[in-house]
């Protein structure tokens, strides 16, 4: 719906037919990373079996006037604990681009597993969008398996539900708009209560899928990640990506390597650490 760009007071503005939306500068921070082999990557394994690494990202999300976190990442403790290579904090990270995470007022957690929802006490102002299903989901019956449970860190979870009682949670059910140009969108399939996040930027609407799609195999070749509360929803969830997305170039997977190598740094001192997600993709 997008008919053209405009200036309005210094900003860019996408002009479309029914309003006008701001346009967002979005960045992923790599934290981590991890050496495996594809195999532990796809429901049913991979006959290839050859390595495909994941790294581990926090997104930001910056307006004219205000800027949102996505995902909290985990902590060096953490990667000690799952065997994961840490690179820096996520908050370091964000601090790399001038986002001083206590001066964060909203973040959006697309599920609570570890990777996703370290880190509270780094976003003490913060309010936390959560799906109402996410919520139920870590918190009830399918945590009495280990199965299920493995993923999530109960202190995460307990920490979470602290700040639901001191009024610090906003819940959405489905789809939300959180701001002009920025929605979450309800996905499930690795978690109940799975989200995306949909960004108006310079370069028309991106997804950041977050793990609807750990990597761009996943949506490629229509296979599912071995770590699945439904394996349907999964599925289904890469086509509401692509519904939702100017173009399949403009979803960005939740683990993938790739990313780091299609997208361009803020600055060349950053390269290998951040990325502009709504810069145009490197040609390749």
């Amino acid at each position: 719906d997008v008919m053209m760009m405009v200036e309005a007071g210094g900003p860019l503005w996408l002009a479309g037919s029914e309003r006008m939306s701001p346009v967002y500068e979005v960045y992923a921070v790599r934290y981590a990373h991890h050496h495996r082999m594809s195999g532990e990557n796809f429901l049913g394994g991979d006959p290839h079996e050859v390595p495909m690494p994941l790294d581990y990202f926090v997104w930001a999300v910056v307006g004219d006037n205000k800027t949102w976190v996505v995902d909290l990442g985990f902590t060096a403790e953490q990667a000690q604990k799952r065997k994961r290579e840490f690179i820096r904090s996520p908050g370091d990270g964000l601090k790399l681009i001038g986002i001083d995470p206590a001066k964060i007022d909203d973040v959006i957690v697309t599920h609570m597993h570890y990777d996703h929802v370290g880190n509270l006490d780094l976003f003490p102002n913060a309010t936390f969008h959560i799906q109402d299903r996410e919520m139920h989901f870590c918190t009830g019956r399918c945590m009495c398996h280990p199965l299920m449970n493995a993923p999530f860190e109960v202190d995460d979870v307990v920490a979470m539900v602290r700040r639901v009682f001191a009024g610090k949670v906003a819940f959405h059910d489905g789809t939300a708009e959180i701001a002009p140009g920025l929605s979450l969108h309800h996905i499930g399939g690795h978690t109940d209560g799975l989200q995306c996040v949909r960004v108006m930027t310079r370069r028309g609407w991106i997804v950041l899928a977050s793990d609807a799609a750990h990597l761009y195999a996943h949506m490629e070749q229509g296979r599912a990640f071995p770590i699945v509360y439904n394996v349907g929803d999964m599925l289904e969830g890469h086509k509401t990506l692509r519904q939702l997305a100017a173009s399949p170039a403009h979803i960005v997977p939740g683990h993938d390597p790739l990313v780091m190598q299609r997208y361009p740094a803020p600055r060349p001192e950053l390269k290998g650490a951040i990325v502009r997600l709504d810069a145009d993709p490197i040609a390749t």
